[in-house]
C-alpha cells in the first residue's frame, strides 16, 4: 500500500468518523462499524495467508477467543476497553502460536484441515462452555468503557472502532513493507530459497500466525465496543469463509484487496441475509467467478489498469 492510499483511508476514516455520527441513523452506522470490523479480520487473515502463504482455517476462532475474552474481561474483571481488546488480542495470539507449533511440519490441504479442526473444537466449546460463554443461549456483552464512561450507542463506538482499525491499517501496511513483510514473502515463494538466503523459516511462521490470530482477537475487542450480544452460531467455519473470500476477492497479498474486499464483501454478507439459504452458494459462484477472470483479485485487476 503506498502513503498516497494509506493518506486517503486516513482522511475517509477521519471524515466518516465526524459525519456519519451526526448524518446516519444508528443502522448505518452499525454497517459501518461491522464493515471495519471486517478489514480487521480481513487484514489478520491477509497476513497468514497473503503475506506467508500459510493457508489457515482458524480465523473465525481466533475472532471468538478474542470477542469472550473481551467481553468477559469487562463484564467480570471490568476492564477498560483497550484493555479487554489487548486480553481479547494476547489470549487469541497465545493460541495462534500454538497452532503454530504444531503445524509447522503441515503443509497445503494438511495445514487447512489441521486449522480448520482447531476452528471447529473452539465453536464446539464456545457452544457447550456454558458457565463461561453462555452456551446456546449465547453471552450478553456489557457496555465497553472508554475513559470510565459506557459506550451506549453505535453511534458512540464509531469514532473509536475508526481510529483503532486506522492504526491496524498503518500497522499492516508498515509490516508489508519492512524486512519482516519481505521475510514473510520469500518463505511464501520458497521455504528452500529463504532459508538458503538466511531466513528462519520456523520462526517466520509462527510470527505469522502469532500476528495474523492477534488481530483476529483485536477485531472480536472491536466487535464489543457497539454489540450487545454473541452467539457461538456466528463464530462458525461460514464466518471463515466470508473473511477467505473477502480476501481472495480483493487481491490476495495485497493490503488494498484485503481493504476492499473486506468492504464490498461486508456489504455483500449484509445483503444475503436476507436469503440465509443461499450465502454459501453465492458466495462459491463469486469465488470461482474471480478465480477465473480475475485470479490476481478484483482489486488487484483495478490498479492495473
Amino acid at each position: 500500500m503506498s502513503v498516497r492510499v494509506l493518506a486517503a483511508v486516513a482522511v475517509l476514516l477521519i471524515g466518516l468518523s465526524l459525519a456519519l455520527p451526526a448524518l446516519a441513523t444508528g443502522y448505518v452506522v452499525y454497517i459501518g462499524n461491522l464493515l471495519l470490523v471486517f478489514v480487521v479480520l480481513s487484514l489478520g487473515l491477509h497476513i497468514v495467508i497473503g503475506e506467508a502463504g500459510q493457508f489457515s482455517l482458524a480465523h473465525a476462532a481466533f475472532y471468538g477467543i478474542g470477542i469472550y475474552t473481551a467481553a468477559l474481561s469487562s463484564k467480570v474483571l471490568g476492564l477498560p476497553f483497550l484493555a479487554a481488546l489487548l486480553a481479547g488480542g494476547l489470549l487469541a495470539a497465545l493460541c495462534g502460536l500454538a497452532i503454530g507449533i504444531l503445524s509447522l511440519r503441515m503443509r497445503d490441504i494438511y495445514l487447512a484441515l489441521s486449522t480448520f479442526a482447531f476452528g471447529e473444537a473452539m465453536q464446539w466449546v464456545f457452544l457447550n462452555w456454558t458457565p463461561v460463554t453462555g452456551g446456546p443461549n449465547g453471552l450478553a456483552i456489557p457496555p465497553a468503557q472508554v475513559l470510565g464512561q459506557p459506550i451506549l450507542s453505535d453511534k458512540a463506538a464509531f469514532p473509536i472502532v475508526a481510529g483503532v482499525t486506522l492504526v491496524v491499517v498503518a500497522l499492516v501496511a508498515g509490516l508489508h513493507a519492512s524486512g519482516l513483510g519481505r521475510a514473510f514473502r520469500a518463505v511464501r515463494e520458497s521455504e528452500v530459497a529463504a532459508a538458503a538466503v538466511g531466513i528462519d523459516v520456523r520462526r517466520t511462521k509462527l510470527l505469522a500466525f502469532t500476528l495474523s490470530a492477534f488481530l483476529a482477537g483485536a477485531a472480536g475487542g472491536l466487535f464489543t465496543t457497539f454489540s450487545t450480544f454473541i452467539h457461538p452460531d456466528s463464530l462458525g467455519f461460514q464466518t471463515t469463509i466470508l473473511v477467505l473470500t473477502m480476501i481472495v476477492v480483493g487481491g490476495v497479498g495485497s493490503v488494498t484487496g484485503a481493504l476492499g474486499g473486506a468492504i464490498v464483501f461486508g456489504l455483500v454478507s449484509e445483503l444475503l441475509r436476507q436469503v440465509p439459504s443461499y450465502q454459501e452458494m453465492i458466495y462459491g459462484g463469486i469465488l470461482i467467478l474471480v478465480m477465473m477472470y480475475a485470479p490476481r483479485g478484483v482489486f488487484t485487476l483495478v490498479g492495473r489498469r
